[in-house]
């Protein structure tokens, strides 16, 4: 049953009006499908400096962590794919329905890899099927995070999107935050050998009860007010075929595309250099070079610790984009990859002080995308190619620049002995972002294009009252 009336004939210009728990209810559905996800997908990457690359690639010396990395960067290579099966699909039958098979399928894909036999055991069929397993996380992803920006960003109230989408990126750092943190546990209690023997299957298969919880929030979603909105105005739009919702995005919305493409560079380079490089970097990439690195346990008890400071304040940014608008915070993030991205990385050759300063740049940097873009990218496209557009462009776009980074970054390092390249790949990503967010359209306090502005209850005046307290008239029920 519906919480609010559908929309009649003749109502298009009045504002659309969601009960405030529902639009609460598919926050928290989307953040805690996020927290599983990305705990999925993170954990590798915590694990493949100081196990993985030893388990599943034992004779590749000291090209092992390349090969690690580079299965991690296989899933980028199946990520648009996924967005382009799961981007349209969403769009014709629905976010909800789509985005509980995204997690269900993250999550037996993560169990399955903690199950694989190492190279000991199978030889050169253990990375292989690593190697596969990554590919279906990847084309999970790929369905995943843009479908859950699309279902926020539709639920949110136009005047609180920012705040509401913040909550879409606390779920998936407390997602990274949790994997790192059972990671540096499990490296922490557990002996080498036993670590070797089974350690590291523990946060593999963990992930089997964190997958059930978001499908279970998921599946009691209805659909957000503009997709129905939009299915009411035109069934049809349920057949539209995968190559011309495509070609709309292609031809009609090309170049606030390419803005999008580029916020996501800016965005998705620093993330995955943060939250999946550098514990390589500070635990196998400067010892190999005879630097001051960190431990597994240290490299990775920081990265915890910073995704918490990021957690507490990850919401008011949200919150203050709505305020002042997008751009001056997508510009501030941007700037200041340009100013202190070699910096940062200088300084984790400074030993601890010095690489937890590094760590917290970094860290404050991601902030300012990572709590405005959410709400950023979904107003970039109508609700009829919404999931579609955002499906296709952001894995695009952080396959072919992002995704990979970690691995060509490690690949360069290896090949000059060049300890700045993660730096030189921070500064060019914030020279992208620079110029996107300067094209880019304030879309702060609009409505989504293709759907009637939408309110929340919580933002309705309340009803005049007499002096005993009754109403004296009851508010208008608008659509929806």
């Amino acid at each position: 049953m519906k919480d609010t009336p559908r929309r009649r004939r003749g109502d298009a210009a009045l504002p659309a009006i969601e009960q405030e728990r529902t639009v609460r209810r598919a926050a928290a559905a989307a953040s805690v499908g996020n927290v599983a996800e990305w705990y999925d997908f993170g954990i590798y990457s915590y694990l493949a400096a100081v196990v993985l690359n030893r388990v599943f690639f034992p004779e590749a010396g000291e090209w092992s962590l390349v090969l690690t990395l580079g299965a991690f960067a296989a899933a980028f290579l199946v990520r648009p794919l996924g967005g382009f099966v799961f981007g349209p699909l969403g769009d014709r039958i629905g976010r909800t329905r789509v985005l509980s098979f995204t997690v269900l399928l993250m999550a037996a894909a993560t169990v399955a890899l903690g199950l694989v036999p190492g190279y000991g055991t199978i030889g050169v069929a253990a990375p292989l099927l690593v190697l596969l397993i990554r590919m279906l996380q990847g084309f999970s992803a790929g369905g995943e995070y843009t479908g859950a920006l699309t279902l926020v960003a539709e639920y949110a109230p136009d005047r609180r999107r920012g705040f509401f989408g913040s909550w879409l990126e606390f779920g998936t750092v407390t997602g990274y935050a949790l994997g790192a943190g059972v990671c540096a546990t499990v490296i922490a209690v557990l002996s080498e050998e036993d670590l070797l023997a089974f350690g590291w299957r523990i946060p593999f298969i963990l992930a089997l009860p964190l997958g059930v919880t978001g499908i279970y929030l998921r599946m009691r979603l209805e659909e957000t007010p503009a997709f129905r909105q939009l299915m009411e105005r035109s069934p049809a739009m349920a057949a539209m075929p995968y190559r011309r919702a495509i070609g709309i995005v292609m031809k009609r919305y090309r170049s606030a595309a390419l803005v999008a493409g580029g916020i996501v560079i800016a965005w998705n380079v620093l993330n995955y250099v943060l939250t999946t490089y550098m514990p390589t970097y500070l635990t196998g990439t400067l010892a190999r070079y005879g630097e001051d690195g960190a431990s597994g346990a240290v490299a990775t008890g920081m990265q915890v610790a910073l995704m918490l400071l990021m957690l507490c304040v990850i919401v008011s940014v949200g919150r203050l984009s709505d305020r002042i608008g997008r751009k001056p915070i997508l510009m501030t993030g941007s700037v200041s990859l340009v100013a202190l991205g070699l910096p940062s990385i200088w300084l984790m050759r400074e030993g601890l002080v010095g690489q937890v300063v590094g760590l917290l740049i970094m860290g404050g940097t991601l902030v300012c995308f990572a709590a405005v873009a959410p709400s950023t990218l979904p107003a970039s496209f109508p609700t009829m190619v919404r999931y579609g557009g955002l499906g296709v462009v952001f894995n695009l776009f952080v396959s072919l620049f992002a995704g990979t980074a970690p691995t060509v970054i490690e690949a360069a390092v290896t090949t000059t002995g060049n300890l700045d390249w993660p730096g030189y790949y921070l500064v060019g990503a914030g020279v992208i972002g620079v110029v996107s967010v300067f094209f880019l359209k304030e879309s702060a306090g609009m409505a989504l294009a293709g759907a009637a502005p939408l309110t929340s209850s919580a933002d309705l005046p309340p009803p005049p009252v007499s002096e005993d307290g009754v109403p004296l008239e009851q508010p208008r029920r608008l659509p929806y």
